[in-house]
């Protein structure tokens, strides 16, 4: 499929269906946390046209298309966020999550080594609950999964502010850079710590309402 071609059906794709259940999907997960007190925001999106091209029409290393089919095979056209306050509060946020979804896939991304401060924050890929999709919907209209990240404050604000200054193709660090957002990193994993800490001293942890 050309890039146009692609172009075109991706973005009739978002405006008729993904835009909607997005917004639908939203409420739902509000609705799941309403009970926790500790909950900064809950936001879903439809993933925008010109980063669904730019994944889309990823390479492998051996210069081959990573998708044969990215319509049906990108997994995150649907994306959701759950803010918590503290570290302390995200494993109250999991054990909702996984009662109610029952995850395809779960995992904790953080850096590999003990040395090095970079994202965190814990993902899913989860099935979109069939009662948000309407009864006329076309099968194959919509995606099946949507990927769910559950972070603290401090992760999101990390990772929004890395994404907007570091993750764009054009964009190449300097090793002096680099080290900046590694700092900035490595503060906002130690100001996680220090709040998780406080919050179970004063007993401010998550809990139901």
């Amino acid at each position: 499929m050309d890039h146009e071609t692609l172009r075109d059906l991706y973005t009739r794709r978002r405006a008729n269906f993904l835009l909607p259940l997005a917004q639908a999907l939203e409420n739902h997960l509000r609705d799941l946390v309403s009970s926790l007190s500790r909950i900064d925001q809950v936001s879903v999106r439809a993933k925008a046209v010109e980063s669904f091209l730019r994944k889309a029409e990823k390479k492998t290393e051996r210069g081959e298309p990573k998708y044969s089919d990215p319509v049906h095979q990108i997994q995150d056209q649907i994306g959701a966020r759950i803010t918590a306050f503290y570290l302390s509060d995200i494993p109250l946020v999991k054990e909702l999550v996984e009662k109610y979804f029952g995850p395809i896939e779960s995992r904790l991304a953080s850096p590999e080594s003990p040395r090095e401060f970079d994202y965190e924050g814990q993902h899913y890929i989860l099935f979109i609950p069939e009662d948000l999709i309407p009864d006329e919907t076309d099968d194959g209209a919509i995606p099946k999964f949507f990927e769910l990240q559950i972070k603290t404050l401090f992760q999101h604000a990390w990772s929004q502010a890395e994404h907007d200054l570091a993750y764009k193709p054009e964009t190449v660090l300097t090793r002096d850079q680099s080290r900046l957002v590694a700092f900035a990193a490595a503060q906002a994993w130690g100001a996680d710590l220090i709040f998780a800490k406080l919050a179970e001293e004063l007993g401010t942890k998550t809990r139901p309402t």
